[in-house]
């Protein structure tokens, strides 16, 4: 009898978040959650600023560690669901995060403190569903 371990959910796309070169994850996410809702998280006003990301431009402050993060999350919810159902994840009061939203943790939060708490909550809401 052969065993096979399934690998545990979000493990690509913690891979994808680190290995992506930025300008592709900046692409990735506004395909995936919209270039309002990714330029929510980096905290620019103008959805602009994705455009010279995608085109090479250095990111600024701790713009990348929080769309890497980002990124990791709707991943991780992206492969069980579909673009519409991690949207409202991302924009929803949730109960596993104290009734917090999760794309307002992705932007504010301290990102050690926050990390584990959201993707705790994606990989609950995962196993939920």
């Amino acid at each position: 009898m052969t065993t096979t371990t399934q690998p545990r959910p979000g493990l690509q796309a913690y891979r994808e978040s680190l290995s992506l070169a930025f300008s592709d994850l900046v692409a990735s996410l506004a395909n995936s959650i919209g270039r309002k809702l990714t330029a929510y998280v980096a905290g620019v006003k103008d959805v602009r600023a994705l455009d010279r990301w995608m085109e090479g431009k250095e990111p600024y402050g701790d713009v990348e560690p929080r769309l890497r993060l980002t990124f990791q999350v709707v991943r991780t919810l992206r492969d069980h669901d579909p673009p519409n159902v991690v949207q409202a994840w991302l924009t929803g009061v949730n109960p596993e995060l104290g009734d917090r939203v999760p794309l307002r943790l992705l932007r504010e939060g301290d990102l050690e403190v926050i990390a584990p708490e959201v993707l705790a909550a994606a990989r609950a809401f995962i196993a939920g569903g």
